[in-house]
């Protein structure tokens, strides 16, 4: 089974928050809520407590949503409209038929893996005799060259070996028609700099001929890639080199943490009596739809 990603899970949340809030009888006066946790906002009674916010709100800022007043308002007005509707759902039955009580078992049933894998996450020990032999063990793979290069893009071949005739003439004058001519918006303003590059993430165009300079010297003829046509000066060159250690400690962790989850699941997963009945049937519309063919 595939778990549901974070947002998803919010989305499945909130609607089993609005359906369970929605449950008891709708013409029922409303009880007085007898949980004392902070409440946010009652929708017919019913309470949106302030740490379904506070979820929301934090799950909200990590893919760059501000917590501010207007962010708060707008998720307690989503939900609360959640919550209304799912009250008309409910008042129709619709929530006893058997396709709404397949689909709520199966939102449980995804919010609860991955309930336990953010437990498992949380709770499982990265130690840092762990963190150094995977670090050695990426540090070995890494080998290969790195290049600090200078480039010029244009349009036109002919202004590209119109450049190249100017930097024989006048080699310093690179950074300067860079930025009036390069028409690469990453490096123009800096004088075309591109700092230091593995040639295997380059176009191959462009990497066969950067790998090819000597130290200090420019293409002699323009470099045609996909993105226009390039003049290419090489400054320097070295063996990459693994970053330090605690530069990449956080990713280390979030590796081996990833690596040990899908071990447990997998654990998990041959460890339990799963029978296959049988390929689920079509759908009698698709399966119209495939006759109609």
């Amino acid at each position: 089974m595939r778990l549901i990603t974070t947002g998803q899970l919010l989305a499945n949340a909130a609607v089993l928050l609005a359906l369970g809030a929605c449950t008891p009888a709708q013409n029922a006066k409303p009880a007085t809520p007898v949980s004392t946790e902070p409440v946010a906002a009652t929708v017919n009674g019913m309470p949106i407590s302030q740490r379904t916010v506070d979820m929301v709100v934090q799950q909200g800022a990590a893919s760059g949503r501000p917590d501010s007043p207007e962010t708060r308002k707008a998720i307690i007005d989503q939900v609360a409209l959640q919550m209304v509707v799912a009250g008309e759902a409910v008042k129709k039955g619709l929530d006893k038929t058997p396709e709404m009580v397949n689909q709520l078992e199966v939102m449980r049933q995804s919010v609860l893996a991955n309930a336990y894998v953010q437990d498992f996450i949380k709770t499982y020990q990265v130690t840092d005799e762990m963190l150094k032999a995977e670090y050695e063990r990426i540090k070995a793979t890494v080998s290969g060259t790195e290049y600090h290069a200078h480039h010029i893009l244009v349009e036109k071949e002919a202004e590209a070996k119109d450049i190249i005739a100017k930097l024989k003439k006048d080699p310093s004058a690179f950074d300067k028609l860079a930025k009036e001519k390069s028409k690469d918006p990453g490096s123009k303003d800096r004088g075309g700099d591109l700092g230091w590059v593995d040639p295997s993430r380059m176009v191959p165009e462009f990497s066969q001929a950067l790998t090819k300079l000597e130290k200090g010297q420019t293409t002699a003829e323009p470099v045609k890639t996909q993105f226009g046509y390039h003049v290419v000066r090489l400054d320097d060159s070295k063996p990459i080199e693994a970053p330090p250690m605690d530069e990449v400690k956080p990713q280390l962790t979030q590796q081996l943490q990833k690596q040990a989850l899908n071990k447990q699941i997998e654990t998990l997963k041959a460890t339990a009596k799963i029978d296959v009945v049988g390929a689920a049937a079509s759908a009698p519309a698709a399966s119209a739809a495939s006759a109609a063919k």
